[in-house]
């Protein structure tokens, strides 16, 4: 079977580890821990970083740094991971969702501008399967309206979005433009610390509340607490696999891109299929190579993943809307949302094998598989 994900490990991961190991610093802090906070920040045109123990606790310090609850609204899309919507919702919150582009599949930008009403306090968008949000517009809105932006990087490392703000063109990297934004570093993303994610800020202020929401709200006289926090810290040990990666991100993009682009070559004559696409004010990571199956094809995206998987080949789908969970419909929210493209996508979509480790005899493989099954 080749799998769906397999991370791609060096000799510099093992060496960081063995040194956490060896010098006994394995807990949540040490040397480690600031190089990757200080390096990814850096990196991704941010001044802090703070490290937590997976992308979906990066959302909730991030929206509870911003003091969001009962009565706020956070408008996000429908077509993303539960956590986005879970972070809202855990802070009393209310999550509004919005439809999807149909060939990007990020937030649909007309319904996020028509979706704000005087009870939103932020958007959040979310960089989709590796290919960016126009972040100007969303930029644009927030202004406007006075909003904060929860910008939802976890898909996008090492991505790109061409800024034209304030007469100036500038290519910008993902991450970058949130007042907050937030970033997983689960075993499938481009870096990858097993478990663990970082919540990026230029925020003086914002950066200590997001230290201290991760670390139990201690106050400086030690088991006494003002507000209620979490233990949500990263290990130093996860943090040396990570900072080893960081150093090595140009060699992981473009591993990534030339994954994509022989994907590209392979499948291209297969008109059933939508493949990536990537506007012209993106550079995009190929996270995830995500496929659009037609409807024409009278196969929907899980007959196509039970032919493959018989072909040796795993895939995964694409994710079900937040407006289409039956837990948030108990919770008396989305009940009567009706978006047809997100509904469309988890129907048709879904991805290939994408890991970091794969190899092109397995991408060439896969693309038979996928030919046989579509010709």
């Amino acid at each position: 079977m080749i799998p769906v994900n397999e991370p791609w490990l060096t000799d510099d991961d093992r060496s960081n580890v063995m040194d956490c190991v060896s010098t006994g610093w394995i807990s949540s802090t040490g040397r480690y821990i600031d190089q990757f906070e200080r390096e990814w920040a850096g990196y991704c045109g941010m001044r802090h970083g703070i490290t937590v123990s997976n992308g979906t606790t990066a959302l909730q310090v991030a929206v509870d740094a911003l003091r969001l609850g009962p009565g706020d609204e956070v408008i996000l899309p429908s077509f993303t991971i539960i956590s986005c919507a879970l972070a809202v919702v855990r802070a009393g919150a209310t999550p509004v969702v919005v439809d999807c582009d149909p060939e990007t599949y990020c937030m649909d930008l007309g319904q996020t501008a028509a979706a704000i009403t005087p009870r939103t306090k932020a958007i959040m968008p979310v960089h989709m399967y590796g290919h960016p949000v126009d972040m100007d517009s969303i930029m644009e809105l927030a202004d406007k309206h006075g909003l904060a932006i929860i910008e939802d990087a976890a898909q996008a490392h090492g991505c790109e979005y061409a800024s034209r703000r304030d007469g100036k063109n500038s290519w910008r990297r993902c991450g970058g433009f949130g007042t907050l934004s937030v970033f997983s570093f689960y075993a499938n993303k481009l870096i990858t610390t097993g478990e663990g994610g970082m919540v990026l800020t230029s925020d003086d202020d914002l950066a200590v509340r997001c230290r201290s929401l991760r670390n139990l709200c201690f106050t400086p006289r030690r088991f006494q607490h003002e507000e209620l926090g979490y233990n949500y810290r990263l290990t130093n040990i996860q943090a040396a696999m990570g900072a080893a990666q960081v150093r090595r991100m140009d060699q992981i993009l473009a591993r990534k891109r030339r994954m994509g682009a022989l994907y590209n070559e392979l499948l291209a004559d297969l008109p059933l299929l939508r493949l990536p696409v990537a506007r012209d004010w993106a550079r995009i990571n190929y996270w995830m190579y995500a496929i659009m199956l037609d409807e024409k094809s009278g196969m929907d995206a899980f007959a196509l993943a039970a032919s493959l998987k018989a072909k040796g080949v795993e895939t995964r789908p694409f994710f079900s809307g937040m407006h289409q969970q039956p837990v948030f419909h108990r919770l008396g929210l989305f009940r009567d949302v009706k978006l047809p493209i997100t509904e469309r996508l988890y129907r048709q979509g879904l991805y290939l094998p994408s890991g970091l480790a794969l190899t092109e005899e397995q991408i060439r493989a896969v693309a038979v598989g996928v030919h046989e099954v579509l010709a």
